[in-house]
């Protein structure tokens, strides 16, 4: 008797082990019409299943998964179809636990979110894809009211977030990472999956919710630099957004590679060509074959204008289509109807010191109240020949003249990285003025470095969250409220 009680129980648990739906060692965590297998926590009623989707909307609130044969998951691989509504918030949990009320103090938390920005206090720029908090993503990768495919895959210390099959996040974890009180349990270990409903102007979808489990071991774990990991993970916690603005692809530096680098960093990259006469793009056909090239990967679209006539180049809608627009002051034509590019010495012309740095701030004014432009770049670089007088050239005159005019045009000021200019002086100056600033590199090559020259001014200037620009919506872009301009005067 025991024998066939014994053979009863193990053909029964069998049974209800095939019965779980799975395919290719997939197994649904979703039925697709019903919430069984699924525990929510402090408001139910903002979970419930609609067209065969699971949707969050109401207060806060999360739904734990815990039916199945397993509920407690370490290395896997996960897939679900998500769909956002206009300015949506949501997110999956993973590595977590079920929890009565508040936030879900264990794992990971992968972000959804496609155009929800928060309020003026509490501004929310972390994106689709971002492991929350840890390597946040600033770059929208899908648009909302579209069905997309979120991948989680968790391997020992290594995460990666997919979506649509494009890789946007890469994060591994050191031993003993660095996380503020009260966070520290936000690491991996194991733990099942949580849904969000964020608000109830929130509408988020869930369906086709899939988990494989990886082999346990399969993975050496990979290594990773403490120090580095512990000074991003800080500004991520603190919602800096970390962003070099100014990569170029050029020197042997392929879009793969400046991927593979931000990801590895942990740095947001602004892609951009440069657009103008006699660069690569001339017209809006070369412009939307560029566009066209990085379609759907994880950077953000920037455009450089060069010249002062770029704004005859292209059209209005064209010119929108970046994210942000930047130039310089680095190429104008003077009094006498030369044509400099102060970075090349053979095409300066200084024939006089002091008005030569008169008729350039001249002309910096002159373009930034005139240009349909995000991004002052290059800021206050001189000729080679007058950068050892650049203290003396740059007069406190010179400087609040040009503070002025991005102030009062709402232009950000970009503190760059390859020329280490404007010093923390004139940074702090533009602070007190309110202006915006962005981080950027201008590469020349494949090497990229690591911001430090940025990095050190937001702790010698004291810059935070509030002071880092934030790229303007749809419609609201400096194209469309400025129109371009049939030549730059001044």
């Amino acid at each position: 008797m025991k024998f066939c009680s014994a053979l009863f129980l193990l053909t029964v648990s069998a049974f209800l082990f095939s019965c779980q739906p799975k395919t290719g060692g997939w197994i649904q965590l979703f039925d697709g019409a019903t919430l069984n297998g699924w525990k929510a926590a402090e408001n139910p009623a903002s979970f419930s299943v609609e067209g065969g989707a699971i949707k969050c909307n109401g207060a806060r609130a999360h739904l734990y998964y815990e039916g199945g044969k397993s509920a407690s998951f370490k290395n896997f691989e996960l897939k679900a179809e998500v769909k956002t509504s206009e300015k949506s918030n949501s997110g999956i949990f993973i590595h977590t636990a079920f929890q009565e009320t508040g936030w879900p103090e264990k794992g990971y938390e992968i972000q959804v979110n496609n155009s929800f920005r928060g309020s003026g206090k509490n501004p929310e720029l972390r994106k689709t894809g971002s492991i929350y908090n840890i390597r946040n993503v600033y770059y929208p990768v899908v648009p909302d009211s579209v069905w997309f495919e979120m991948g989680i895959v968790v391997e020992g210390n290594h995460v990666q977030v997919f979506i649509n099959d494009v890789k946007v996040t890469d994060y591994t974890e050191p031993e003993n990472p660095w996380r503020p009180k009260g966070k520290e349990a936000q690491v991996l270990s194991s733990g099942t999956i949580a849904l969000q409903s964020h608000d109830p102007g929130s509408t988020v979808y869930f369906r086709n919710i899939r988990i494989k489990e990886l082999p346990a071991g399969g993975k050496t774990p990979l290594k990773t630099d403490p120090e580095w990991d512990t000074l991003v993970t800080k500004l991520m916690f603190a919602g800096f957004p970390l962003i070099d603005y100014h990569v170029h692809l050029k020197g042997g530096l392929t879009l793969g590679q400046a991927v593979e680098n931000s990801q590895r960093l942990g740095i947001n990259y602004g892609v951009a060509p440069n657009c103008g006469l006699h660069f690569p793009v001339t017209n809006d056909s070369s412009l939307y074959a560029y566009l066209d090239s990085i379609k759907n990967r994880p950077v953000l679209k920037g455009m450089q204008a060069e010249g002062r006539e770029w704004v005859t180049l292209f059209s209005p809608g064209a010119v929108a289509s970046f994210d942000y627009v930047f130039t310089d002051a680095m190429t104008f034509t003077d009094s006498k109807g030369r044509r400099n590019r102060i970075w090349i010495p053979d095409e300066v012309w200084v024939d006089d010191k002091q008005q030569f740095m008169d008729q350039l701030v001249g002309k910096i004014e002159a373009i930034f109240s005139q240009e349909p432009v995000d991004i002052y770049v290059n800021p206050t670089v001189l000729p080679a020949a007058l950068t050892s007088e650049y203290d003396q050239l740059w007069t406190l005159e010179r400087k609040q003249r040009v503070i002025k005019v991005l102030a009062e045009n709402h232009i950000a000021l970009e503190i760059n990285a390859r020329y280490q200019l404007p010093k923390a002086d004139m940074i702090k100056m533009a602070k007190e003025a309110g202006i915006k600033f962005t981080f950027g590199t201008n590469n020349t090559g494949k090497d990229l470095g690591e911001l430090e020259y940025c990095l050190r001014m937001i702790e010698e200037c004291g810059l935070t969250t509030g002071d880092m620009f934030e790229i303007k919506p749809a419609g609201q872009k400096p194209v469309n409220i400025k129109g371009l301009p049939s030549k730059i005067t001044g």
